[in-house]
């Protein structure tokens, strides 16, 4: 079972829901969000990435920077710009960007679940990360930024998720990069039991983005239960659990995640095609984009090629290892590039798809030596992952749209 509690969110007063949404902290740097943010003091940057309200030499981790985070939040709510719902409700959130459409439901999950694994993983986490997201969550005593989570599509669910979409929504805006969003605020009793009740039949719920949200979550909630050992207490407590939007996972988009390297380990290019060419059938192509799984594309010198993983090179049943970015790393990045360790070699970068092909080709023009196209990972490749307990390879999901904040803000308190 899977549990999802309405909650009281704080939410943008109407008019400022399109000032206030603001990408998420993790996808801009501060220089970025400093930009993105400037002449509008409503943007939720001053709250996710509150460094950009400082001097600009300040360490993103200084303790001004965790106080100006509390400060801007509660600013944002004293003022009014946000205001918080008088009752408990569930809230559909949806994203359009160009054809493709994606709804899901917004409300809280459990600590407990994550700690017992019904709540799945896929990626390990940095130290840094969870250490900095879980003073802000501490400090801001708010889950500011909601975690993005997928679930096997439930019919019964879409169906009722699909009536909430046809009443008039609570905001509809599009934001400067052309993505719609959309919220409904559900809160009629009798749909609210029904959607607590279905979602009590959803065996597991998997983090699709936002793993350091969620460890920072969790960390928080683990604290506080820490601190009020030898109280009387029944689960119920606001720090036991976290807000999510939990997505149907036939409606979720996996983009390509690309990667370019800076030399070729100090070969040849008809010497490293030659090796290549053991692990791979090698084709001119005028398709820079893979069009199945263990095909790629490599961009090297002025032209695309095509490459097939020869059968055998690779445990196709493996579902770590039959992955296509782990195929690209054992068979061409390690033993013919020599990168060992994507995580750490600075020899190698990646390359969200949203940025397109062109942005490979303009890299490997600028000074890179060869760059590779992957087929996107798919969501039941994800799932399986998560269900067997493993972790994918770094960089192997890049998920569009991204979620919004400052839409949607839970305080733990109230």
């Amino acid at each position: 079972m899977s549990m999802l509690k309405p909650f009281r969110a704080h939410r943008p007063r109407p008019d400022l829901a399109g000032q206030v949404a603001a990408v998420p902290y993790d996808v801009v740097n501060t220089e970025e969000a400093r930009a993105l943010a400037k002449g509008n003091p409503h943007s939720f940057l001053h709250v996710g990435r509150p460094e950009i309200d400082l001097p600009g030499n300040v360490d993103i981790h200084a303790d001004a920077v965790y106080a100006k985070g509390v400060e801007n939040l509660r600013k944002m709510i004293d003022s009014g710009v946000l205001f918080q719902d008088e009752a408990a409700c569930f809230y559909v959130y949806q994203q359009r960007m160009g054809d493709h459409v994606q709804a899901g439901l917004v409300g809280l999950c459990s600590v407990a679940e994550y700690e017992d694994g019904r709540i799945k993983r896929h990626e390990f986490t940095r130290k840094d990360k969870e250490d900095d997201r879980t003073r802000h969550v501490t400090e801001q005593a708010a889950n500011a930024e909601p975690v993005f989570l997928a679930y096997r599509a439930v019919p019964y669910i879409d169906h009722i998720v699909n009536d909430i979409r046809k009443l008039p929504p609570a905001y509809d805006i599009v934001t400067p990069d052309g993505i719609g969003h959309t919220v409904w605020v559900v809160s009629g009793e009798t749909v609210i039991y029904e959607l607590v009740h279905l979602f009590n039949g959803v065996e597991a719920l998997y983090i699709a983005d936002g793993h350091h949200r969620t460890a920072a979550a969790i960390r928080y909630g683990q604290a506080r239960r820490a601190e009020a050992k030898g109280l009387e207490l029944d689960g119920e407590e606001p720090w036991e659990s976290f807000m999510a939007v939990l997505f149907p996972h036939d409606q979720l988009k996996i983009m390509d995640y690309n990667r370019v390297v800076k030399d070729l380990n100090g070969l040849t290019p008809d010497a490293f095609m030659g090796q290549v060419k053991a692990r791979f059938d090698v084709a001119l192509t005028d398709d820079r984009n893979p069009k199945a799984p263990a095909t790629f594309g490599m961009y090297l010198g002025g032209s695309w090629y095509e490459l097939k993983a020869k059968p055998g090179t690779y445990p196709a049943t493996d579902p770590v290892r039959g992955l296509d970015v782990s195929i690209l790393q054992e068979n061409l990045l390690a033993p013919v590039l020599g990168i060992q360790d994507p995580r750490t070699d600075t020899r190698i970068d990646f390359v969200g798809g949203i940025r397109g092909m062109d942005e490979l080709e303009r890299r490997v023009n600028a000074g890179y030596a060869v760059a590779f196209s992957l087929f996107p990972t798919s969501l039941t490749q994800l799932m399986n992952v998560a269900d067997a307990g493993e972790v994918m390879p770094p960089k192997s999901t890049w998920f569009e749209p991204k979620l919004r904040s400052g839409l949607l803000v839970r305080m733990y308190e109230g």
